[in-house]
């Protein structure tokens, strides 16, 4: 619908039939060092406005509500729902048939839950996954923030600098 974006840039993107990709969705195919991260929608998923899938399945009869991301490796199986801003993180696996809260944080393999106000277990669950090394092939220490975030623009930027010479079309 109006105002979805696909992009492509670093790996590819499947949709399955009579799937549905709302206003302002956007899905992006990624690719962190060696690691290829496409984006994979079954038959008869719905995608809601606003949502971000990036380098995600979501396996077919699934729903994915407005405002919601899901991350880099994320699997969600058939049935699952996640609900309004709800996120789910990289490498996690949404089993059939579950369904994530509104605004809650589902980590892992096997699936954790988190509220937004429990930060240090938060912290813990996504330090432990190595979301950097996952999202932008970023080895820096986790308390080094400075170089984790200067390692990931420098991915990206190398990821994009590809474009300098595009061709705009009227």
């Amino acid at each position: 619908m109006y105002g979805s974006v696909l992009d492509s840039e670093g790996s590819k993107i499947t949709i399955g039939d009579y799937s549905i990709i709302c206003e302002n969705a956007v899905l992006r195919a990624t690719a962190s060092g060696n690691q290829d991260y496409p984006v994979i929608v079954g038959d008869h998923v719905f995608i809601s406005p606003q949502s971000t899938l990036i380098g995600c399945e979501i396996e077919s009869n699934s729903y994915v509500a407005t405002g919601v991301t899901i991350l880099q490796g994320a699997l969600v199986q058939s049935g699952a729902a996640v609900a309004v801003g709800a996120l789910v993180h990289a490498n996690t696996v949404v089993p059939a048939n579950a369904f994530i809260p509104p605004n809650n944080i589902a980590i892992g393999d096997p699936i954790k839950i988190y509220s937004p106000k429990e930060k240090e277990g938060l912290a813990k669950a996504i330090k432990a996954i190595k979301f950097a090394k996952i999202a932008f092939n970023a080895d820096a220490e986790w308390e080094d923030r400075f170089e984790r975030y200067r390692q990931a623009t420098m991915v990206r930027s190398k990821e994009f600098e590809s474009h300098f010479n595009d061709e705009v079309i009227e």
